[in-house]
């Protein structure tokens, strides 16, 4: 922040844009008592902000009133919290204390602020204290964040409105505080917006995401995505009118949305599913949100099927990517129906069918799914049940602020399924769940007594694992008890912190088998367990001393995966986490830029990090230890975004040599297509003698005339790997071609 008097363009400014809140404010309000607070609240923060300035040189009150838009128009929230947005950071950057507000605007209001100005503590702490500890501030943030959903949720999507608006602004912020902002907006506040159910708010932080992580890739993806809407809107407008006549004459009262993929939304399709922009099918997709009528003898349910059947009499469906969110909703509330249907032109085209309610909790999410359960027309649902699984972790004294950043984070971002209980009550739980999973999900002492299970009217083993739409009942026997070895294949976080819980007073016991099933492990793997050996163990796993490694191995927290990779290697990231972890810490200017090229003239050594290996080219991130040297990921790279997440202030600006010279990097190119005489012998004459490309591993196979597989060599940059991609998809047979990872 800056500080210079305003002009008259400044004030124009401040006025045009409060113009704009005001009237969206002023539909939002019940009455004119709570119009007058919004502008009592504006008058506030715009005479406490006045003269103030952001990075970008415009009035700082621009961006509390940004928020209060975001607030009241992609989160449906009320007066009380416009007011909370527009006075979000009076407390923090004035000389104004929350009793102060608090004589002005009551409790409420004022607490809400105060919430919000606890987690901007935080924040600015973490930035101002670059000495590091084991504990990371960014996790402690994230969980005064969370905290707040005991108190008041609101504070949360008051403070996911700030993020975005300060993601939409992150051009004007130094380069290392982007990527650290970036990372952590990828961590945790997407998974958070998708999990509250705020669609919206999700998929534009995504794109702002990929606008700076992927440059290129966001650019050719939107550039594809707009072409695309040129060339085929007649047709879209086209498949519309016959769906809209059917409807009519069926008597709905309904609208009719076009929606287009986001470049984030298509951009992670091609990666998971390694296709390209032309394969990705389902670009296109429009909305159908009607008003249910209360007069018919058929449910709000039935219907949205009624819309369906209209719908697929006119073309053709595909029945495979049916997805039926009316009769099992997500559990962050959303509801509808989606189908794929076959236009004339031979596109196929999503349809997302939704009553007025459904749609208002989609765009809406948790508020919307608030107003609609305080009148009456939705009771307990699975968001309800997620928050009191979120609160029952939050109060757990026993977790510390990273721990319980990796338990958040992995239930925001776990894929669920849905079963059943005898009685025909739904129930969501962790994909890869078992049928134990599942009874201590319904209660501790079901799961305690648990002996077998009927999934289905078939008898299984406790371990079964359990699939969607699965009918599951728990068998039980007074004189049973947990078992160490459920902890072996229990999947959830609930199931195994309840049974390690039983098994507490049994610590020394368990350390010894920790010690037997690690000694095991080594031994199997051909290596031997020596104190060297041990030692990069407990640093790979992030164990603070030698039983809790073992207590933790035998326990299951520490699976054992990769073990063989830690003993092999010695350039792991878990022990560069060791590392950061010392008290003392290289003093460093974070905007300083390092330049990628062996060591620089300052000593600094640079280590190419094996999970996503960058090439000259893309976009890079460093992470820099007390003895100078420099680990560099993609940007975009999953392990980068925890580290930049948790520990932002590791975070660096390294910068690629223009020239590389004979330095090449390790790639992975996957190719698809139809098989025939000589293919391999045309590509690997490409590579080899047009390309001069050293092949390091070629696997391809065959199956029914089609061919997959990947082709492992070294590039020196990658306009290079490109330009071998580009010629590559050029040869007769070859239908895809991309990077992939190692």
């Amino acid at each position: 922040m800056s500080y210079s008097e305003f002009d008259e363009k400044d004030f124009a400014l401040i006025r045009h844009d409060w113009e704009i809140l005001y009237a969206s404010a002023k539909k939002r309000c019940a009455d004119e008592h709570e119009l007058a607070v919004v502008q009592q609240a504006f008058d506030f923060a715009n005479d406490a902000h006045k003269n103030v300035r952001r990075r970008s040189g415009e009035p700082y009150m621009l961006h509390p009133i940004a928020v209060a838009q975001i607030v009241v128009d992609d989160i449906g929230l009320g007066y009380k919290s416009i007011a909370a947005a527009l006075m979000h950071d009076v407390v923090e950057d004035t000389d104004y204390t929350v009793e102060d507000l608090r004589e002005r605007f009551g409790d409420k209001i004022a607490s809400l602020v105060d919430g919000l100005t606890k987690i901007k503590n935080v924040l600015d702490y973490e930035d101002k204290n670059k000495m590091g500890s084991p504990q990371s501030m960014q996790a402690e943030n994230f969980k005064r964040i969370l905290l707040t959903l005991n108190d008041d949720p609101r504070v949360v999507l008051i403070k996911l409105a700030d993020r975005l608006h300060n993601c939409r602004t992150i051009e004007f912020m130094p380069e290392h505080k982007r990527d650290k902002i970036l990372s952590e907006t990828m961590f945790v506040f997407i998974p958070l917006a998708h999990r509250l159910g705020l669609y919206s708010i999700k998929s534009e932080l995504e794109n702002i995401w990929l606008r700076y992580k992927e440059p290129e890739a966001y650019a050719e993806i939107d550039a594809k995505i707009r072409r695309n809407i040129e060339e085929r809107g007649k047709e879209m407008s086209a498949f519309v009118e016959p769906i809209e006549s059917a409807l009519t004459k069926a008597g709905f009262k309904f609208e009719i949305k076009k929606r287009v993929k986001t470049p984030y939304s298509a951009w992670h399709k091609m990666q998971v599913k390694q296709i390209s922009f032309e394969q990705v099918y389902d670009l296109f997709a429009i909305r159908i949100i009607f008003d249910p009528d209360p007069n018919s003898t058929e449910t709000e349910r039935d219907q949205c099927y009624h819309v369906f059947s209209t719908i697929t009499g006119i073309y053709r469906y595909m029945p495979e990517r049916i997805r039926d969110w009316v009769r099992h909703p997500k559990s962050n509330g959303y509801e509808a129906l989606h189908c794929t249907l076959l236009s004339p032109s031979g596109i196929w085209v999503e349809v997302q069918i939704r009553t007025r309610r459904m749609d208002d909790i989609a765009e809406k999410g948790i508020a919307a799914h608030w107003t609609y359960k305080q009148n009456g027309y939705i009771g307990d649902s699975e968001m309800d049940l997620w928050l009191s699984r979120i609160k029952e972790i939050l109060v757990n004294p026993d977790v510390n602020a990273l721990e319980l950043l990796d338990i958040i984070h992995n239930d925001l971002t776990s894929t669920e399924i849905y079963v059943f209980t005898p009685k025909g009550e739904q129930r969501s739980i962790e994909k890869g769940a078992t049928v134990l999973d599942f009874a201590y999900l319904i209660h501790t002492e079901i799961g305690n007594k648990a002996i077998a299970a009927k999934v289905n009217q078939r008898l299984v083993s406790l371990s079964h694992v359990v699939k969607t739409g699965d009918q599951v009942e728990i068998i039980t026997a007074e004189e049973e008890h947990p078992k160490r070895e459920w902890l072996q294949f229990l999947k959830t976080r609930r199931a195994r912190s309840l049974v390690m819980d039983y098994f507490k007073n049994e610590r020394k016991q368990t350390i010894d088998f920790g010690r037997t099933v690690l000694e095991g492990q080594v031994q199997a793997l051909g290596f031997k367990l020596t104190e060297d050996q041990l030692q990069r163990i407990e640093a790979a796993y992030d164990a603070p001393d030698r039983d809790e490694l073992y207590y933790r191995v035998g326990t299951s927290q520490i699976k054992l995966d990769g073990l063989s990779d830690i003993l092999k290697s010695k350039q792991r990231i878990s022990l560069l986490r060791k590392i950061f972890h010392r008290e003392e810490k290289a003093p460093r200017k974070p905007e300083e830029v390092y330049v990628i090229g062996g060591k620089d003239d300052d000593g600094h050594q640079f280590v190419i990090a094996t999970c996503c290996n960058p090439i000259p080219g893309d976009p890079v991130i460093g992470f820099k230890s007390p003895d100078g040297r420099i680990t560099v990921h993609k940007k975009s790279c999953t392990v980068a975004e925890e580290i930049a997440a948790t520990h932002g202030d590791w975070v660096v600006v390294p910068k690629w040599l223009e020239e590389q010279g004979a330095k090449s990097f390790l790639v992975r190119i996957s190719l698809k297509g139809l098989d025939r005489v000589g293919l391999l012998n045309d590509i690997s004459r490409f590579l080899s003698l047009v390309m001069g490309a050293n092949m390091r591993r070629l696997n391809l196979s065959a199956d029914e005339g089609i061919f997959s597989g990947y082709i492992d060599l070294y590039v020196n940059s990658k306009d290079v790997l490109e330009q071998i991609l580009r010629k590559l998809s050029h040869i007769d047979g070859i239908e895809s071609v991309s990077r992939s990872e190692l």
